[in-house]
């Protein structure tokens, strides 16, 4: 059985609820990520920041001001956007269980605990590069046959 530890990323990109949005904005262009873990000074895991939290806090009443969102975006906390109660998994659990678990509940991420601290986080876009990698060994291993690919084995064995 695959293990989430297998694929997660390790160590990710964190923040803490008192960072703010413009910190959370900067490190998802800087990295090309669409999801932050919220941690405390401990490492204990509050929390999390996805793309769609930041896009929403630019669009929502937390910045009243549309037009100076961006001047604004320094002092609106990260605590007053990120998801909690969080969604976590062990780092033992399995890929399908957990793939399940992230469609099931339309979740983009699910953050890795091992004994309550944060040691990974695996995403959607994790399972669509095991979805891809399956499809090219599918695509290796499968003969390159055309549609009639029994007819000629047929006439293959009608002519011995």
């Amino acid at each position: 059985m695959l293990s989430v530890a297998e694929i997660m990323t390790a160590q990710p990109y964190t923040l803490g609820p008192d960072d703010n949005l413009a910190q959370a904005r900067e490190l998802m262009a800087q990295h090309h990520i669409r999801h932050i873990p919220i941690i405390t000074g401990n490492q204990c895991l509050v929390g999390v920041v996805s793309q769609r939290d930041v896009l929403a806090a630019a669009d929502s009443s937390v910045l009243p001001d549309q037009t100076a969102h961006a001047a604004q975006e320094p002092h609106v906390a990260l605590s007053s956007i990120m998801t909690t109660p969080v969604q976590t998994v062990d780092q033992q659990a399995s890929l399908r269980g957990t793939a399940l678990f992230l469609q099931q509940n339309k979740l983009g991420c699910v953050p890795v605990v091992q004994d309550g601290t944060l040691v990974g986080i695996i995403t959607d876009s994790d399972f669509v590069s095991i979805a891809i990698h399956l499809m090219e060994q599918l695509e290796q291993v499968e003969p390159e046959a055309g549609p009639d690919f029994e007819d000629s084995s047929a006439e293959a064995l009608d002519a011995l």
